[in-house]
């Protein structure tokens, strides 16, 4: 049986993808913020696979490096899943906030590094694993008032394809879900808990849903050794690009 590390596991994305890999026999290693939230997933999943949680925030390095060592100590991780990330706020360049940078750049880039890390190394040693990088389609265009947030993804775009090449020698897989407009709270925390902004985003169109980019992640780890799937851009109907969407 494997064992898949999730970040960002206690809801949206993170928490879709260790409810399917439960599904599938998949042992999950589920890390967030929330304590309550992971407990109560934890108590959940427990009836189908072996469970372990692990408490911190990605931005906080030494959080990170403490709460993974007993788990790496005990456990050999087959699939990481970085799926921890944020956005904060929605602003011309010249009139952003500093500390939303810094969040989006802490969490994004830094806290999906301070994860790999340790892991990676395990997998190097082992020769063996798979690593999935959930971007986002600010990855691959800019729009207007994301910069900073789309500066952030840009960089998870180019950390996936350098991962893959220099684990390549080392038979590891990496793969990247670079997803459109996804209902979850996303929105509501870009929007600083703003209901209506949240909700504004996706009026008039169906999104996709977390179970749509879990059923992803399933496809791309439960291919055939000799197969990669190194990135998907993943769309709903009504998206064309980051800002064309066909509403009502």
């Amino acid at each position: 049986m494997k064992t898949a590390l999730i970040t960002g596991a206690s809801s949206g994305i993170g928490e879709a993808i260790a409810r399917l890999f439960a599904d599938n026999k998949i042992d999950l290693i589920l890390c967030g913020r929330s304590k309550n939230r992971l407990s109560i997933i934890e108590q959940e999943l427990s009836k189908k696979v072996n469970i372990t949680t692990a408490y911190f925030d990605v931005r906080n390095r030494k959080e990170v490096e403490e709460a993974l060592a007993p788990v790496l100590e005990n456990n050999s991780i087959d699939i990481l899943v970085n799926n921890a990330g944020n956005a904060h706020g929605m602003a011309p360049i010249h009139k952003g906030s500093l500390e939303d940078w810094d969040a989006m750049i802490d969490g994004n880039v830094k806290g999906l590094l301070y994860v790999s890390k340790p892991i990676i190394d395990q997998m190097v040693e082992r020769k063996t694993g798979q690593i999935i990088n959930v971007g986002s389609i600010a990855g691959k265009e800019v729009y207007p008032n994301g910069n900073v947030y789309c500066a952030s993804k840009h960089a998870v775009d180019a950390i996936n394809n350098g991962m893959r090449l220099d684990l390549n020698p080392y038979g590891i897989r990496v793969s990247q879900i670079s997803p459109g407009l996804v209902n979850t709270g996303f929105s509501s925390i870009r929007f600083k808990g703003d209901k209506v902004k949240a909700d504004a985003t996706y009026n008039g169109m169906e999104p996709l849903y977390a179970e749509d980019i879990a059923e992803v992640a399933l496809f791309m780890i439960s291919r055939p050794a000799h197969v990669n799937i190194s990135d998907v851009i993943v769309l709903p109907t009504a998206q064309a690009s980051a800002t064309v969407v066909k509403r009502g």
